[in-house]
């Protein structure tokens, strides 16, 4: 628990320098506002039992009639912060005013022009916390990791991110200044390290703060190493692993220097370098054993090597990968055997075979290509078993068009051509946000501009290729509406819409003889056939209000007559 004291008065620490502050927050520890003439405010901070200060300012005017209590208008709550209201800058007026106050620009006056006293409240935050600094280390992406082997990298960062400046010592002679709180450094010799991290804001009420941490460098590294065998008949499901590793220094490994990690949620097994391992497994299936080392002996510790073993009593060859491509083509592959030691690729493109478990193999050529697995198990009762896959490696078609007329007359829709070749699908972005998959659409644009119209060709087995033109057009704004239709007949005149070019908004009503409104929309492409809640409207003459905005930003309102004629 620490103290908290106001007073008023007397002279304390006179030889400081002087400093102005503003009536706000005060962040940073000082060891006074401004020079005291023993009639100012003053506030510090003890620690426990008032062992020594750790904060203290003063605040109040040089000479003239003193600062004094407000009414004794002192609180403090439980945070730490400190409100003093008090009567300051007293006795002054136009003639012979005080110093300037400290105050916020465009204020109503920076003088006291009374002849009297100014209240002023002063806020002082003794709860900040300042800087702080932590360290948090990372050696090959394992978080929090110190100990490793030479040469070692470790990434350090300051995890509080309170600092603006960042001061590095890495213990072996390397430093580094940053105002970035990520940094790296590389220790090429062994030994132990001590970094040292100061964390610095100016502005801040303890302007630092240091962090370190312990790195760890040796030599002694564990070459982690191991063999896996089938114990037993062809159908057995029991392994045995041999521990092969070897160290750097050729130092023995101890009884508990490594556990295992059988794949198949089993407990950890807990081992030494010898006597060999034996696993007995409960069904067939792939599994991803794992050797780990847990001795700090050893400068890598901990540290692990994987092998995945596939247990099955016959060996099947199976793999899966996509039927076609676009050449060039990266057929990925995947394994899916049950059982295999040995995997032989033939990949049928004349290409040298592949030992590789799972391969990728670039076919460069188009063809139909037959894809062989051989899957070999000495230790499985058919010990080798064969499939094949055939992929097809397709050309890339060639997307083109052309469009016309050129030059565009203003309000006329583009005729494209398609003079795409290997293709069956298009997709035709006319660069508006508007799209189309028709082979040869015909398109009317809505405003004026240079769009970037695309066509995506794609043959049969999905290969794209993508051809775009810049298109000029020029739309000037028109409307209109039609004076009678005749719905419920076949043809244009069955459906009644707006008629116009460059129309980006609207808002359409057609009311009958009473008023009522029959018909609505801000759609476009909207038409009305005449109906409303399920029966065609009698013949009449209907009234419609049409307001639009058009593309190039003008609005426009419409009104008059159709005649529905049955």
């Amino acid at each position: 628990m620490c103290m908290y004291q106001v007073g008023v008065g007397a002279l304390i620490q006179i030889n400081c320098i002087h400093q102005q502050v503003h009536l706000v927050y005060l962040k940073k520890i000082l060891c006074l506002i401004f020079l005291p003439d023993g009639d100012d405010f003053y506030f510090f901070v003890l620690e426990r039992n008032a062992q020594s200060q750790l904060f203290g300012t003063h605040f109040g005017q040089n000479g003239g009639v003193g600062d004094h209590v407000d009414g004794g208008t002192s609180r403090f709550d439980v945070n730490g912060v400190i409100y003093q209201a008090m009567c300051a800058n007293c006795s002054g007026n136009d003639n012979n005013p005080k110093p300037a106050f400290p105050t916020t620009p465009g204020v109503w006056s920076v003088n006291n022009k009374s002849n009297s006293c100014n209240e002023a409240a002063v806020k002082i935050e003794m709860n900040f916390a300042g800087v702080s600094a932590k360290i948090q280390t990372s050696i090959n992406a394992v978080t929090n990791d110190t100990v490793g082997c030479v040469p070692l990298k470790v990434d350090f960062s300051d995890i509080l991110q309170k600092g603006k400046t960042f001061y590095w010592d890495f213990g072996d002679g390397n430093t580094a200044i940053t105002n970035n709180f990520n940094t790296s450094n590389t220790y090429l010799l062994p030994g132990t390290y001590l970094v040292r991290l100061i964390a610095e804001d100016l502005t801040t009420c303890n302007v630092r703060d240091t962090a370190f941490v312990t790195i760890t460098a040796g030599t002694n590294k564990a070459l982690l190493d191991f063999n896996a065998t089938k114990v037993g008949p062809c159908e057995s499901l029991t392994y045995q692993f041999d521990n092969t590793s070897t160290n750097t220094l050729n130092i023995p490994f101890g009884p508990k220097s490594f556990y295992w990690d059988y794949g198949d949620g089993s407990p950890r097994d807990t081992a030494g370098l010898n006597p060999p391992k034996v696993h007995v497994y409960a069904s067939p299936g792939t599994y991803k054993v794992k050797l780990f080392i847990q001795d700090d002996t050893y400068c890598n510790s901990p540290d692990s090597i994987e092998q995945t073993i596939r247990i099955n009593p016959l060996v099947k060859a199976r793999f899966v990968t996509p039927p076609s491509g676009c050449v060039p083509y990266t057929a990925v592959i995947e394994n899916t055997s049950l059982g295999g030691i040995i995997f032989t690729w033939d990949f049928g493109d004349g290409s040298p075979l592949s030992n590789e478990v799972s391969p990728n193999h670039v076919y460069t050529t188009p063809g139909i290509y037959t894809i062989k697995l051989t899957a070999e198990d000495e230790f499985s009762c058919n010990k080798t078993d064969i499939t094949t896959f055939n992929i097809t490696v397709s050309t890339i078609p060639a997307a083109s068009f052309t469009w016309g007329p050129d030059p565009l007359p203003a309000n006329t829709p583009v005729q494209y051509a398609n003079t795409s070749q290997g293709a069956t699908n298009y997709i035709w972005e006319f660069g508006d946000g508007a799209t189309s998959t028709e082979a040869n659409p015909k398109y009317l644009f809505n405003s004026t501009g240079t769009f970037n119209t695309c066509l995506i060709a794609i043959n049969s087995f999905g290969c794209r290729d993508t051809f775009c033109l810049d298109i000029p057009v020029t739309i000037i704004p028109l409307l209109d509406v039609p004076n009678a239709f005749t719905p419920g007949r076949f043809g244009a005149n069955g459906i009644i819409k707006v008629a116009g070019f460059g129309i980006a908004k609207m808002s359409w009503k057609i009311y009958n003889r009473w008023g009522k409104v029959v018909f609505e929309t801000s759609d476009r492409s909207a038409g009305w056939d005449g109906m409303f809640k399920g029966a065609l409207q009698p013949q009449d003459v209907y009234t419609y209000t049409l307001d639009v905005e058009f593309s190039d930003g003008k609005k426009a309102r419409k009104t008059g007559d159709i005649t529905l004629i049955r």
